[in-house]
C-alpha cells in the first residue's frame, strides 16, 4: 500500500494558515465588519441629532436637567463612535494582512495565534503568550 504523502504540518510547526483557513477568517471579519460599520452609523446618527425629537417647548427646569443629559450622554455616544470606529480599523487591518498572507502571526512571538483566538478576536494581532507577556510588564495595555 503507498503511503499518502501530505503538506499538512503539526499546528505547532505551522508558520501561516492555508488559504482555505483565511478566507474562512475574511468571512468571519467581513460580517463582524458589516455589523459594525451599521453600529457606527446609528452612533453617529444619534450623535448628530438627525433623529431630534427637541425640547424648545418643555419647561425651563426640565430644560436644564435634560440638557445636562443630553451633554453626558453625547460624550458617551461619541466615545463609543471612537471605540466603534478603532474596532472597524482593526478589522479592515487585519483584511490587509490577509491579503498579505501575514494574518494570525503573532506580531511578538512570530507564531501562529490560534485558530480559537482569532475566530472569537478576529484582529488580534497578539497570541494569548505575548498578551500576558505584555499586561506583565504593562498592566493596562489590551490588544
Amino acid at each position: 500500500m503507498a503511503k499518502k504523502v501530505t503538506n499538512d504540518k503539526p499546528a505547532a510547526e505551522k508558520t501561516s494558515y492555508s488559504h482555505d483557513e483565511l478566507m474562512e477568517f475574511k468571512e468571519i471579519i467581513n460580517r463582524k465588519l458589516e455589523e459594525a460599520r451599521t453600529d457606527y452609523d446609528l452612533l453617529v446618527s444619534s450623535f448628530s441629532n438627525k433623529d431630534d425629537h427637541g425640547t424648545d417647548d418643555t419647561s425651563p427646569t426640565f430644560k436644564l436637567l435634560e440638557e445636562g443629559s443630553e451633554v453626558l450622554s453625547k460624550e458617551e455616544t461619541g466615545q463609543l463612535a471612537t471605540r466603534q470606529k478603532k474596532f472597524i480599523e482593526s478589522l479592515e487591518a487585519a483584511l490587509v494582512r490577509i491579503q498579505n498572507k501575514t494574518y494570525g502571526i503573532c506580531r511578538v512571538t512570530g507564531k501562529l495565534i490560534p485558530k480559537e483566538r482569532l475566530r472569537i478576536v478576529p484582529h488580534a494581532t497578539l497570541s494569548m503568550e505575548a498578551k500576558t507577556q505584555r499586561n506583565d510588564f504593562n498592566p493596562g495595555s489590551g490588544d
